[in-house]
């Protein structure tokens, strides 16, 4: 089930145009990622999808609801932290839930309990908010976002400031949400690294316009590699360049990786004399990938 869709998302300030046309569609139960170099356009895009500034042209559909035409009905089913959660450090977490909570249309008491255990803080939830480490204010913000039973969650930088420790811990708990609550997760983030680790499918966004989406594993499948540790050097590298491009790099050679020519390579290549010392496939890292494809452009 489709539970976001973004459909030639433009936005233009004055005569510049910063997103160009911005095509993405979020699924029940999985986390997306959203990558971007610096300008690219990534926190315009959230903010027209979170309704804080206006498209120029284009569509957003939030559960079958346009964001434009039936706003209200649209972002009933939207959660979202833009940036860094904003709490009340004097009041408790309970105390800041109870007093978003009153916002809500028809809320019922019993989601309070709910959300709390959803994000583990029920032995600190009376606690006062400035007591908090950083990752349990995340917590109580997300806490805050799913307060209406969102369909889609929104989060910028979720892991931002946060140790090694309490990243692993945001991101496993961001995998439960989407698997055991069924939402979509659009995660914002400058960790490539755990992008790739946390999301089921990246758009990488460069110069406001979407470069390529789809699988973190197919995207870094369509750049395998094969890497030749062969002697004579300079021979193998006329023969593998017969059948394929040639990269070098220190003391191996780099072709592209096909399974299906491998074998008949490495045959030329002992026939010709060659001695493989050693070959190895080598999946590429989510940076590497993204450097390729926006030109090296330093990400935010």
């Amino acid at each position: 089930m489709i539970t976001l869709s973004v459909k030639d998302l433009k936005k233009r300030i004055g005569k510049k145009e910063i997103i160009k046309g911005i095509d993405i569609e979020l699924y029940e139960g999985e986390v997306f990622g959203f990558l971007g170099p610096n300008g690219a356009g990534k926190t315009t895009t959230i903010r027209m999808l979170t309704g804080l500034i206006r498209p120029t042209s284009g569509s957003i559909s939030i559960c079958g609801y346009d964001l434009q035409t039936d706003f209200t009905k649209a972002m009933m089913h939207l959660g979202c932290i833009v940036e860094n959660p904003e709490l009340y450090p004097f009041l408790s977490g309970y105390d800041n839930l109870v007093h978003f909570a009153r916002m809500i249309p028809g809320f019922r008491n019993e989601r309070l309990r709910e959300v709390i255990d959803l994000v583990g803080l029920s032995e600190r939830i009376h606690d006062k908010v400035k007591t908090y480490s950083l990752g349990m204010r995340q917590r109580l913000g997300i806490a805050q976002a799913l307060l209406g039973k969102p369909k889609v969650l929104i989060l910028d930088e979720p892991t931002n400031g946060l140790d090694p420790a309490g990243i692993r811990e945001m991101r496993q708990f961001i995998r439960e949400l989407a698997k055991n609550e069924g939402l979509s997760v659009l995660v914002s983030s400058h960790l490539l690294s755990e992008i790739q680790l946390l999301c089921d499918r990246v758009a990488i966004i460069s110069k406001g316009a979407v470069i390529q989406t789809d699988t973190v594993q197919a995207l870094l499948s369509s750049q395998e590699r094969m890497i030749w540790r062969v002697e004579p050097f300079q021979q193998a590298k006329e023969i593998l360049g017969t059948f394929t491009e040639v990269q070098e790099a220190e003391d191996s050679l780099i072709t592209e990786f096909d399974s299906d020519k491998a074998g008949l390579w490495s045959r030329e290549l002992v026939n010709s004399g060659v001695r493989i010392i050693e070959m190895n496939r080598r999946l590429p890292a989510l940076e590497d990938l993204f450097l390729e494809l926006t030109g090296g452009d330093r990400i935010e």
